[in-house]
């Protein structure tokens, strides 16, 4: 079952990374490395940092083990969802309320001039973090019933609303575009939304959305693992938004060649170490919570070995081709051979991080089964803390690439102390067996 599921989730993402990539050979073509693509990736940023972090991560590691252990699992999904899509709603109408000063928060490098500009972009991507919250709980419901095909191909769905929203505005002013592009992303979502409600309406879920009164212990106990899951999950995330923040700082474009970079990291990420850890979580939680620890040591030991075999070798390929890589996804159209050998430099240095950040992912499940949020919390923050260090002393002398070897060392520094909450003796017993 694991491997069936791990494959299942790893064709889903890479369906949608194939039609990511055909999205940023567009967007590299229409809008190349320049301010307009700037501010587009930045406003798109903000709540897909949210998204990752708040609803994908977050929500999912918390919410999975307490739905396991709820003895009125309607009462407690309904109310759960309820409160955190009125508190995303409500954030939303803030943020774009106020999107001037988000802008300027989250771009402080810019000029008032580009922030004008971006401000709006701000406004309208805001509003897919409710939406993509939507789909994350229903995906976490059928995730626990180990159907995990609607969530891993529905993601597809948004690139492909932004693809036909580049097609739409071809030949447009470049500013007009990203507005395109924008409008593109909340209709991705509301796809996304609709064949979600259709698995759940075929898994006879629907019952979720009976709002009713729930025991205030439960709502209580999964708040605080949520809260703290929100700041565990944070650390590659945040680390790809510091680099953006500090990349205002810099010549125009490093905000595009990060992003380029970022995404093509993302790839082998998305597709082996996301993919598995999808997949394992469920499965870890329920033998945790039926006290079968040697079944889930198993199940790790088994995902850790694939995982580790398959991203050193995503890492090397990476490694020793980034130039033609990139060269073959972007350079075309106003994306010329500068921004090529920019963006190449940066991937490798995203990519040396590939193996601690995978492998950090999965040995996190044992402390999310375990409830243990709190302490991967603390985790995550000191990789965090030590990433803005290093950025802050790699930037001036390296640029966009001091930015990017600064995540992996985070990246390093998170691994080893995952490890070390989940115990070395434990850690090493575990492949000998």
């Amino acid at each position: 079952m694991l491997i069936k599921s791990i494959f299942t989730n790893s064709s889903g993402i890479l369906v949608s990374r194939v039609l990511g990539f055909v999205r940023d050979l567009l967007t590299a073509s229409i809008l190349g490395a320049n301010i307009y693509s700037d501010i587009f990736f930045i406003a798109f940023k903000l709540p897909n940092l949210f998204r990752s972090v708040f609803a994908d991560g977050a929500f999912t590691q918390a919410f999975i083990p307490s739905y396991a252990k709820s003895k009125h699992k309607i009462r407690f999904s309904s109310m759960i969802f309820l409160q955190l899509f009125g508190f995303l709603i409500i954030l939303s109408l803030i943020v774009s309320m106020f999107s001037h000063f988000v802008a300027k928060a989250f771009a402080i490098g810019f000029t008032q001039e580009t922030i004008d500009l971006a401000a709006p972009l701000f406004a309208i991507n805001f509003y897919y973090l409710p939406i993509i919250f939507t789909v994350t709980f229903m995906a976490a419901l059928l995730q626990y019933k180990h159907h995990f095909a609607t969530s891993a191909y529905s993601t597809a769905l948004l690139n492909l609303g932004m693809i036909a929203a580049l097609l739409i505005a071809k030949g447009k002013d470049e500013y007009e575009i990203t507005f395109y592009l924008s409008y593109g992303v909340i209709v991705g979502g509301m796809l996304q939304v609709l064949v979600h409600l259709y698995s759940i309406k075929k898994a006879n879920l629907c019952k979720i959305f009976h709002f009713k009164k729930h025991k205030k212990k439960e709502e209580n106990k999964f708040y605080k693992n949520f809260f703290s899951a929100t700041l565990g999950s944070s650390t590659l995330h945040l680390s790809a938004f510091i680099d953006t923040w500090l990349a205002s700082f810099l010549i125009s474009g490093s905000i595009s060649y990060l992003y380029y970079a970022n995404r093509v990291f993302q790839l082998p990420l998305a597709i082996f170490a996301i993919a598995t850890s999808i997949a394992l979580f469920p499965m870890i939680a329920k033998a945790i919570k039926n006290k079968d620890e040697n079944r889930a040591l198993h199940l790790m030991k088994k995902s850790s070995l694939i995982l580790f075999a398959v991203l050193s070798t995503s890492m090397l390929i990476g490694i020793v081709f980034n130039e033609f890589i990139v060269k073959l996804l972007f350079e075309r159209g106003a994306f010329n051979s500068v921004d090529t050998q920019n963006t190449a430099l940066i991937l490798t240095m995203y990519l040396m991080g590939l193996l601690p950040f995978g492998l950090a992912k999965i040995f996190s499940l044992w402390l999310y089964a375990n409830e243990q949020q709190y302490l991967s919390a603390k985790i995550s923050m000191k990789s965090l803390a030590w990433n803005i260090v290093f950025s802050l002393i790699l930037i001036k002398p390296y640029g966009a690439a001091g930015l990017a070897f600064a995540s992996t060392l985070s990246g390093f520094i998170l691994f080893f102390l995952t490890i070390k909450a989940f115990g070395f003796n434990k850690f090493i017993t575990m492949y000998k067996k």
